[in-house]
């Protein structure tokens, strides 16, 4: 599995360590990836997804899984994410039409 957020496509980077003396040796920087259980209003399902702490509260911010599934771009979200994005677009424009 990749150290990769399901939904902002946060993941990891390279840099250096750099000592006093300026030597300079390569790291990595991991994000802070939790797995958490969202719950979809629209589909009345629960999703566990592996995401940022960032976009985790990010989540909550835009008002849930739904709200930020629908702003987000779809080409950083994962292949889960997409198809839960379309599976809520569409659930959503059916409660629309009836």
């Amino acid at each position: 599995m990749s150290r990769m957020c399901e939904l902002t496509g946060k993941a990891v980077l390279t840099g250096n360590n750099v000592s006093h003396a300026n030597n300079k040796t390569k790291r990595r920087f991991l994000p802070n990836l939790c797995q958490v259980t969202l719950i979809s209003d629209a589909l009345g399902q629960r999703y566990r997804l592996r995401v940022s702490a960032a976009a985790l509260r990010s989540v909550e911010h835009r008002g849930g899984l739904d709200a930020f599934l629908l702003k987000a771009n779809e080409g950083e979200l994962s292949m889960r994410a997409r198809l839960l994005r379309r599976q809520i677009v569409k659930k959503t424009a059916e409660a629309a039409a009836a």
